[in-house]
């Protein structure tokens, strides 16, 4: 973080000081921010965020023993560190992460990217960040740093020498976009699709739309909102862009994009198509697997482009990402037995997509192998999607359905009635029977797909298969 006398993290988050011993208003803080007591660093901040399980003011003193300087808190707590008593720990991270980008902000280099959408996030936030890096320093979130809390806490590591922020903004809800753009008004905006993931949280895919919209209402005036021409629903968000003064650049697959690919091409190595970039047409080679990739690609690209970045040099840093991010289409096991673990997280889309990249990169010697758990928070459609991605599992001719969990069970029973019976489908209760039969079925050649939410917790399941066929 930027330095800041105790005074003016006082006056940011609207909280009342009561200095240590040795300390006062003018007392200058520059370490790092965290609400985790644990990764707190010598002259930081330590923000004690009231949680489900357990509160952060029960580890100030552990804050404290590792250098913590000053401490965040909604009450007075018995511990040797300056302290400054908020209303409400979360909104105060939110409230000083706005004051210091502003602050940065009003010298005039830093330039901030948001990324919103239903999938693709966290891959795009990676790209883009990748490119940008050799520009100038960057901040970008660690893994899927998207909510009220990630959101701030990535905010907070901007330096006046900053030049990029990339935000990546998740919501289960109306508003939760709106609030963390809003802390710092966005240059340009990236919307990337609009599906049914968290559906059961927005109330369907129309209020999912809205909320999404809440990001291009967030971008300033005069900025550029990055729009997927492909998708029906981002496309309508044009009309907010007009109205809010800002430029609209199009990515997608469509000949009307700015940024399109074509000629796209998938193997098990990654994906290789040509790149059209407001005419001028140049070959690209992901090695992050998985088609779907290409449309965050082509996001990145526009919004580089868009920061005046020159197309051939970000295409030649795009080749350079070798994984979206850990647990996302993340190869492991061997050439004998490739394991592809995408079981971060799960949504309709991302679902349908990953396995059709299975199916596209399997040779004619090879068998297809697919570990599916649940889609969370889907709410009353998590019925009839989970039939959608049992369909669609036999209609690719996937040779080997493995179905884990309860909360999939529907999906197991949807591939049976499609017709995939005697052995080529396969339900178990826990990960660790699904693990030993795997063990004893999977053989040379296969390729073999992990996919669920976060919650199912088959991640842990790819890890260990990874491991017992590398």
């Amino acid at each position: 973080m930027i330095p800041l006398t105790f005074a003016e993290v006082a006056r940011a988050t609207s909280g009342e000081l009561r200095p240590a011993a040795g300390a006062g208003p003018e007392t200058v803080v520059a370490g790092a921010v965290d609400t985790d007591s644990r990764l707190i660093e010598p002259g930081g901040i330590f923000v004690a965020k009231p949680g489900e399980d357990t509160d952060g003011h029960l580890f100030v003193d552990a804050a404290l023993e590792r250098g913590a300087v000053l401490a965040i808190v909604e009450h007075p707590v018995a511990a040797a560190i300056s302290q400054i008593v908020v209303a409400d720990a979360v909104a105060a991270l939110a409230d000083l992460a706005r004051d210091v980008v502003a602050r940065v902000r009003a010298g005039g280099r830093l330039q901030i990217v948001g990324i919103t959408g239903s999938n693709g996030k966290t891959t795009t936030k990676n790209m883009l960040a990748r490119i940008l890096q050799d520009e100038g320093e960057t901040v970008a979130p660690r893994a899927s740093f998207n909510n009220e809390v990630g959101a701030p806490l990535t905010m907070l590591r901007v330096t006046h020498d900053t030049r990029f922020l990339v935000s990546e903004f998740g919501a289960s809800g109306p508003g939760e976009i709106a609030r963390l753009a809003g802390l710092v008004e966005p240059d340009i905006g990236v919307v990337l699709m609009v599906g049914m993931a968290h559906a059961g949280g927005f109330g369907g895919v129309e209020e999912t739309l809205r909320a999404k919209s809440e990001l291009i209402h967030a971008v300033r005036r005069g900025g550029v909102a990055v729009l997927n021409a492909d998708d029906a629903r981002v496309a309508t968000m044009a009309t907010i862009a007009a109205d809010r003064g800002q430029s609209v650049r199009w990515f997608g697959r469509t000949s009307a994009a700015d940024v399109r690919a074509e000629d796209v091409e998938v193997d098990a190595d990654g994906t290789s198509c040509t790149v059209v970039v407001d005419g001028e047409r140049l070959p690209l080679r992901l090695r992050v697997l998985g088609e779907h990739h290409v449309m965050n690609a082509l996001a990145a690209l526009t919004a580089a482009t868009a920061l005046g970045v020159g197309a051939r040099d970000a295409i030649a840093r795009l080749e350079t990402v070798e994984l979206a991010e850990r647990w996302r289409m993340q190869p492991l096991g061997s050439n004998r037995v490739r394991i592809i673990n995408d079981a971060y997280n799960a949504s309709p889309d991302s679902m349908a997509a990953a396995l059709r990249t299975l199916a596209q990169i399997v040779g004619p010697e090879q068998r297809t192998v697919a570990v599916l758990g649940a889609m969370s928070e889907l709410g009353e459609f998590s019925g009839e999607e989970h039939d959608r991605i049992g369909l669609l599992a036999v209609r690719l001719n996937i040779r080997r359905i493995v179905v884990v969990g309860p909360e999939a069970r529907r999906l197991f029973i949807s591939v049976i009635s499609e017709g995939s019976w005697d052995g080529e489908a396969v339900y178990f209760a826990t990960a660790d029977e699904a693990y030993d039969y795997l063990l004893g079925e999977l053989r040379d050649g296969d390729r073999v797909l992990v996919k669920s939410s976060n919650a199912a917790g088959l991640r842990h399941l790819g890890d260990r298969l990874g491991e017992s066929f590398s």
